[in-house]
């Protein structure tokens, strides 16, 4: 990555026309970054501590919690450190560091929900070839091919903003280093990569889209032949924490990259909602209304609590 400019560091100014909420603001994103941890550990916990868990579905589940502990801790730790009163500046490198592994996460993310609803696709669709489609193999590969596929994306943005030269001005009037915020501090023309990312993003989004519904297109004509009420009961229980996970990921990325706000703070709502409330609301999903998560977590307590009473 060429890096043609002097500046040393971006100062983020936080999220827009919330001037005087920083106390509160930070005990409201502690409490969710907190919650996120805890909550997508547990799951992790639950899935790997349970052999009767180690299936290619809860497989995906335990990368997707991983997933979500991670993609928040991109932005999360150094929003909280300028909310609680400390220094808002961010390094040249750490703002493409945090743009990248923003992209980066984000898109692999986009694309286990894919393999995932592929995953739903063939269990309830081919229950008797299921475990020979979804090999280990198979899954090890999707997997690897959604973190190629995340990597080739978030390199191809982080090199199209950051070849640009940034001069004096240096505040980013955002509460992370994203595309839409840095672009405009460039002093040479951006138009270029404005329209890469545009069209980087829109083409990864529609892609994965498009095969989230060819999944769930099949998915939905299967559960309708089944003819037991029981049996659509339990098809569509399946899918609908992942329904639901899908709608919460997909909605606020259309709206920040191909639909965008005029108005700075809702723009930056949506955003938190993608970064932050995203992947708590994941673990609440996966926990709450899955029976074997929820079976698994409380024979790992009972454990916990009989050893330590021993």
């Amino acid at each position: 990555m060429r890096n043609h400019t002097e500046l040393h560091e971006f100062i983020l100014l936080g999220i827009p026309q919330t001037k005087g909420l920083e106390t509160v603001l930070f005990v409201i994103f502690s409490f969710i970054y907190l919650f996120t941890l805890l909550g997508n550990s547990l799951i992790l916990t639950a899935v790997v501590s349970s052999s009767t868990l180690h299936t290619p579905m809860y497989f995906f589940l335990g990368l997707l919690s991983i997933f979500d502990m991670l993609f928040p801790s991109v932005t999360c730790p150094k929003m909280l450190f300028y909310l609680s009163g400390q220094s808002h500046t961010i390094s040249y490198e750490g703002c493409a560091a945090q743009l990248f592994f923003y992209h980066f996460l984000g898109s692999a993310e986009g694309c286990l929900y894919s393999v995932m609803a592929y995953d739903r696709f063939v269990a309830i669709c081919h229950p008797l070839r299921y475990m020979l489609i979804m090999k280990p193999g198979v899954c090890v590969g999707l997997v690897v091919a959604a973190w190629l596929v995340g990597c080739l994306h978030a390199t191809i943005l982080t090199s199209f903003t950051f070849q640009l030269t940034y001069c004096d001005f240096n505040r980013v009037d955002y509460f992370f280093c994203d595309i839409p915020a840095v672009l405009p501090l460039a002093c040479a023309d951006s138009s270029l990569a404005r329209r890469v990312g545009s069209t980087n993003v829109g083409f990864l989004a529609s892609v994965l889209w498009f095969s989230v519904c060819v999944s769930y297109t099949r998915i939905g004509i299967a559960i309708l032949r089944i003819r037991s009420a029981e049996g659509r009961r339990k098809a569509f229980s399946t899918c609908s924490a992942h329904l639901a996970a899908i709608l919460c990921a997909y909605g606020p990325v259309i709206i920040i990259y191909l639909h965008p706000t005029p108005n700075p703070l809702l723009d930056a709502v949506v955003q938190i909602l993608n970064n932050i409330v995203s992947p708590m609301l994941n673990s609440l999903i996966y926990s709450l209304r899955n029976r074997e998560v929820k079976s698994s977590l409380k024979r790992v307590f009972h454990n916990v609590v009989f050893i330590s009473l021993e």
